[in-house]
């Protein structure tokens, strides 16, 4: 085991509790397809960024208008746009884009509604992509930050792709560096290239953070084998939860995928549906890390019943040990303590029955050491019975 986990065990043990998110639910009876009425408030302003490109060039437009969009597309036809959206702060922009795209009201509330599970729908414009990228909080530690999952949304045209998030996070740097440097096939082949790639950088993100989790599980079967601390059980749950989590988003994840496998369609070519096979069999290899990792979590509940107990019989048996121990000497001491006359007090007679060791010079220090005799032979027979261990740690 590396050094990083061992120091991880020396601090507080305290595990963050996953919440699930709720989807904002529209109220009953409500007509279907409200769209971009559904924007809160205080959503965040949007941030566009436009890339058009081609085997040669690429150029990169920061804009914030729909008109800043269309310049865009209009400027260069020849070229592949992928148009970048971030935050829904804005609902005349994003009325006014689903107007040029031809997208329906239904998909826009699926939109801006960002918690959909992830799935692909084909119309005759174009293919409706979600995804559910997972971000980590950077302002807390390894695996016990703050996981929360955000929702992408895609667009795949025939000469675009149309990407929409609430959250201002670049889950897609990777991609933009590579369309940037110019490596591999991805300038030289189509949108539905860019489609893979991105749902790709998404998938593959779940990798590290399963390798995290798993650190994070060898960690704790470690402490909970030494000694079971006081936040263990929740560490337990908090990992519990963690899996459904991810294994939740996953399952919708991989079937999407298939979904775009079987569906024969004018925007996926079948050369990219080569690449989309080896993102599949990367949700299945997932999955396995996930179901693993739930046997292994259940087993730690296992470990730390059992350590309990056994904790907890160790201190029954230290503690019968100590009451054995002092049977006999309380049985000593409260003999003597009994108070009994060695003489008549009214005839003075004396009575030789009766606890003669009363007036002895050494009585005192004789049953002292009689005691602390005992005291040794029992422990010594306690011993060869194999009932302490004077080198366990416990």
């Amino acid at each position: 085991m590396d050094t990083s986990s061992h120091e991880n065990t020396k601090r507080p043990f305290r595990y963050r509790k996953v919440r699930f998110r709720r989807s904002r639910k529209t109220s009953p009876g409500a007509p279907p397809g409200a769209g971009v009425s559904n924007v809160e408030q205080d959503a965040l302003k949007p941030i566009v960024r436009i890339c058009s490109y081609d085997a040669e060039n690429m150029d990169v437009v920061n804009g914030s208008t729909a008109e800043d969009v269309q310049l865009a597309r209009n400027k260069y036809p020849d070229r592949i746009h992928w148009i970048e959206v971030q935050g829904f702060g804005d609902r005349n922009f994003l009325e006014q884009l689903s107007q040029d795209f031809n997208i329906h009201r239904l998909e826009m509330d699926d939109v801006v509604n960002t918690y959909q599970r992830p799935k692909v729908e084909e119309t005759d414009e174009h293919l409706f992509i979600i995804s559910r990228p997972v971000n980590v909080d950077p302002d807390t530690e390894g695996s016990e930050g703050d996981t929360t999952d955000d929702q992408v949304s895609m667009f795949l045209g025939k000469n675009y792709i149309l990407t929409f998030q609430e959250k201002q996070i670049n889950y897609t740097t990777a991609v933009f560096e590579r369309l940037n440097q110019n490596k591999g096939f991805i300038r030289k082949s189509g949108p539905d290239y860019l489609t893979y790639a991105i749902l790709d950088t998404i998938v593959d993100s779940y990798f590290p953070l399963l390798e995290k989790l798993g650190n994070y599980l060898d960690d704790l079967e470690d402490k909970l084998l030494e000694a079971p601390e006081v936040y263990s059980l929740q560490n337990i749950q908090g990992s519990k939860r963690k899996l459904i989590f991810f294994r939740r988003i996953m399952w919708s994840e991989r079937e999407k995928l298939n979904e775009l496998l079987r569906t024969p369609g004018v925007f996926i070519k079948d050369t990219t549906k080569r690449y989309l096979r080896d993102t599949y069999d990367h949700t299945i290899q997932i999955m396995d890390m996930i179901d693993s990792y739930r046997e292994i979590t259940a087993s730690l509940m296992d470990i730390y019943l059992s350590s309990v107990s056994n904790r907890m019989n160790s201190i029954m048996k230290v503690l019968t040990i100590i009451s054995t121990i002092f049977i006999p000497l309380t049985f000593i001491v409260g003999l003597y303590g009994m108070n009994f006359a060695f003489t008549d007090p009214e005839s003075g007679k004396e009575l030789p029955l009766n606890m003669p060791e009363l007036h002895a010079q050494y009585g005192y220090v004789i049953v002292c050491l009689v005691m602390v005799v005992i005291t040794i032979l029992q422990i010594y027979l306690f011993y060869r019975k194999g009932w302490i261990d004077f080198k366990s740690k416990n």
